[in-house]
């Protein structure tokens, strides 16, 4: 693993729904305080998902405060596997266990030209930025910030008045799809992208700039594996090398169902990052819905490997090999 979580007992402190499917939970470890973060921080969320203990990551909202509690914003998702019903059930006074802040998407300080873009609760790790770099002298920072309607978007006031006219909303009730080719018509060679919100959105972008004159290395990127391009569907995975066929619910992961049936799978981020949990795609009928951020466009097209840990079946079933033996 890439870290160790240390976990503790924490207690719902205040709940405020601060948009429309947006819920926003102030979280306070029970012995202690909480912990140092930097922005762009998360913390992992002990959740009961059927009966069964799951792990679910969260951003921290805002910047860290001495004493006072975590903040995160949960979306209430039609097609979520148990997380984020799990969080919506939960009362004040409720105790959960929670991890240490830990931060893979750094805000780096070495420029001065920042654009930052949120889709949907992809705001989560974004807010923090934006306070962080408004405070900064000499310092440009734009932010494009996108989802269905005003009424799904949390902090839009907020970020209206802390960045007047360099804030650009986007309804696409109202507008249809964002034009990611708008983006290069603001940005520069020295200006870094941090970029957070569902999986379709993050493509379009990363396209857009993989294609354009500037750096890919400006551009960084927090994910939410979870979203895809077709709603979870249940279907079959058959592993030859196991004989046996499985079936994958709408709530679970092929990497949980594998799991299930005592089948090793490596694995780390859970969130499609890291390419540890692939497996190979020895047949398949309907399609392969890629849920990942590791694999590039050309080979999630040639599909033959997925990440277990995110990806899906549509309106078909699957063969793989997942080249590790149980025990």
């Amino acid at each position: 693993m890439r870290y160790r979580n240390s976990w503790d007992d924490a207690t719902i402190v205040a709940i405020e729904r601060v948009a429309k499917s947006v819920m926003q939970l102030q979280i306070s470890p029970t012995i202690g305080t909480t912990e140092s973060f930097t922005v762009g921080a998360h913390i992992d969320v002990s959740v009961l998902i059927d009966g069964k203990t799951e792990i679910r990551s969260y951003s921290l909202v805002g910047e860290y405060a001495s004493n006072k509690p975590y903040i995160i914003a949960v979306k209430l998702l039609p097609s979520s596997k148990g997380g984020s019903k799990y969080m919506w059930s939960l009362k004040i006074g409720n105790k959960i266990r929670i991890s240490q802040p830990t931060n893979n998407f750094e805000l780096s300080h070495n420029t001065k030209d920042y654009l930052l873009i949120a889709a949907g609760i992809g705001i989560t790790p974004i807010m923090g930025m934006v306070k962080t770099l408004k405070r900064k002298n000499e310092v440009k920072v734009k932010m494009l910030y996108a989802g269905n309607n005003e009424e799904e978007m949390p902090f839009i006031e907020e970020l209206k008045s802390i960045l007047g006219p360099d804030l650009v909303l986007h309804y696409s009730d109202k507008n249809g799809y964002y034009d990611t080719s708008k983006l290069l018509d603001c940005t520069n060679a020295k200006t870094q992208i941090y970029l957070c919100g569902p999986l379709p959105f993050m493509n379009a972008v990363r396209k857009t700039w993989e294609e354009g004159p500037f750096d890919n290395s400006n551009l960084r990127f927090e994910t939410f594996g979870a979203s895809g391009l077709f709603a979870p569907q249940e279907f079959l995975v058959s592993i030859p090398r196991f004989n046996k066929t499985l079936t994958v619910k709408k709530n679970q992961t092929v990497l949980q169902a594998l799991q299930d049936a005592k089948i090793d799978v490596m694995y780390d981020c859970k969130k499609g990052e890291c390419g540890l949990c692939q497996v190979t795609i020895v047949e398949y009928s309907g399609d392969i819905d890629h849920r990942d951020c590791f694999f590039s466009e050309e080979e999630k097209g040639e599909n033959h490997k997925m990440c277990a840990c995110v990806s899906r079946v549509a309106n078909g079933n699957i063969t793989i090999d997942t080249g590790y033996r149980g025990s």
